[in-house]
């Protein structure tokens, strides 16, 4: 689903750091296809996607992308790439598309989708 707001923000993350939005653009890609139900939007200046509840989502800062799980620290970690030690969150810091393969992602993206669709 795209709509307005998710266009104006991939146009600001291409204007201002447009070396990240082929990451952004491919994340969006692997986590819409994760299952027929996700839909997106944007939201704490990011972009969520949702199956029934938010299972993750994708923010640009200035030297990277992260990829950040609601429920991350329930998730498991078999390639040791998630971060952060909060009491749920986690995510996993990309800093080129090669990491979106490098890191796993398209199996973290999924393994989060299914914990919120039990």
């Amino acid at each position: 689903m795209t709509d307005d707001r998710i266009q104006a923000l991939l146009r600001e993350i291409e204007l201002h750091r447009g070396d990240q939005v082929a990451i952004v653009t491919r994340l969006r890609e692997i986590a819409l296809a994760s299952g027929p139900a996700v839909n997106e939007e944007v939201k704490y200046g990011g972009i969520l996607f949702s199956s029934g509840e938010s299972f993750c989502g994708v923010f640009s800062y200035a030297q990277h992308v992260t990829l950040e799980f609601s429920r991350g620290a329930a998730l498991p970690d078999p390639h040791a790439v998630l971060e952060g030690s909060g009491k749920l969150r986690r995510h996993i810091r990309l800093l080129s598309p090669a990491d979106i393969d490098e890191k796993h992602v398209a199996q973290y993206i999924e393994m989060a989708r299914q914990a919120v669709d039990r």
